[in-house]
């Protein structure tokens, strides 16, 4: 039984173990591993041989293009170089990988039957960091369009804005040229000068890059009119001080000429203008005057005034008025003293000038006036009623006088 059984197993094994020897070429057989590799990189394309008995071993590119003949260089292209080429084994190289490159490489064995193997070139192309292009401008009240590029990938990478952490949903497009694939992304925003600034990004995506990615940065340039604002001195001027003013000037683009001008009137001639700042020295009130400051660029203009007021340089003094005395009446008035106003400062503006009088002096030489005229009244008033009633008593007594 034992050797039935041996019978049944060995006696086919060494028929075929015969039939090989005697054929070999049938036994023969070679294997290929596919590969992908990064564009720009080192690919290693590997034939396995089984079974070989020094026959023909020949790799072709996907062109049919002979590389190498038994480990012979037969096409002349320096980025292919044999490395390796053994019993069970045989192994090229291949540097600066390109796109042009990829596709199914053929490792062929020449016997009585030829047999052959394809291993599968596959190349990835990761993106670039994108670039971001803009339509037309940004102006303060309207709308921006951005469109983020990915101009070159295999396979297609993927993009999204970024604005504040938050994604900023886009239109994608993608166009296939050829072997490798052209994506974008557009978004439209509105904007304000509050936006002008304002970082965004285009992240791109993909699976050559291993988890990471290429980001674009990207700040927002609104464009707006100018705002101007004259930052005035502190304090009062007054004259024989200087005068110094700075006109504050916002706009994108920023204004590079800054306008001084006096409304109705020309610039004094010791003004002196540099840049935003406008300088007086030695201010009178030949000054005073509204002052313009103006700026404008390709969106508008603006501008602002100041108003100056220059005061007297004037010392504040004080006359203290003599005392009245007292004179007996005289037929004759008395002559008053002349009292000199008191020049005193304004409490709610200090830099007017007022003046003030001292009212008690001329009280009491009004009272004198008053008190002299009314003397002169009642004298005359008297002397009036005697002299009428003398007159009437002469008529009275004259009819008597006859009557005797």
């Amino acid at each position: 039984m034992a050797f039935k059984t041996v019978w049944n197993y060995c006696v086919p094994l060494a028929i075929i173990t015969v039939a090989c020897l005697v054929r070999t070429a049938r036994c023969q057989a070679v294997q290929a591993e596919n590969v992908t590799v990064l564009e720009g990189g080192t690919a290693q394309i590997s034939c396995r041989l089984q079974n070989y008995d020094g026959s023909i071993v020949v790799i072709q590119n996907p062109r049919r293009q002979t590389l190498f003949f038994n480990g012979t260089r037969a096409l002349k292209d320096d980025r292919f170089q044999m490395v390796l080429f053994t019993p069970r084994l045989v192994r090229i190289e291949l540097t600066n990988v390109s796109v042009s490159d990829e596709g199914g490489y053929f490792c062929q064995l020449y016997t009585d039957d030829t047999h052959h193997q394809v291993a599968t070139l596959s190349v990835s192309v990761p993106p670039e960091t994108p670039t971001v292009e803009v339509k037309q401008e940004a102006v303060e009240g309207g709308e921006v369009e951005l469109t983020c590029v990915s101009p070159r990938s295999k396979p297609a990478a993927t993009l999204r804005w970024i604005r504040n952490g938050r994604e900023i949903p886009g239109v994608m497009s993608q166009q296939d040229n050829g072997k490798t694939f052209s994506v974008s992304s557009t978004i439209r925003i509105p904007v304000e000068r509050k936006d002008n600034g304002a970082a965004l990004s285009c992240e791109a995506f993909h699976p050559a890059l291993g988890g990471q990615k290429r980001i674009r940065h990207y700040r927002l340039d609104v464009y707006f009119a100018p705002t101007v604002r004259i930052v005035p001195p502190t304090g009062i001027l007054r004259e024989g001080d200087s005068l110094s003013l700075t006109c504050s000037v916002t706009g994108n683009p920023l204004p590079r000429n800054i306008q001084w001008s006096k409304i109705n009137d020309t610039l004094p001639e010791r003004a002196e203008i540099s840049g935003p700042t406008f300088q007086i020295s030695r201010l009178s009130q030949s000054h005073n005057g509204t002052y313009l400051c103006q700026a404008q660029n390709n969106y508008g203009r603006a501008a602002d005034h100041y108003t100056l007021l220059v005061y007297d340089n004037v010392s504040v003094t004080t006359t203290v008025p003599p005392t009245p005395t007292t004179q007996p009446i005289t037929s004759h008035p008395a002559t008053p003293t002349l009292l000199i106003p008191r020049v005193a400062p304004d409490p709610k503006d200090p830099g007017a000038v007022v003046e003030t009088h001292s009212a008690v002096p001329y009280a009491v030489i009004g009272g004198v006036l008053a008190l002299l005229v009314f003397t002169v009244i009642c004298v005359l008033i008297v002397t009036i009623w005697c002299s009428v009633r003398q007159k009437g008593s002469y008529r009275t007594r004259e009819p008597i006088l006859a009557w005797y």
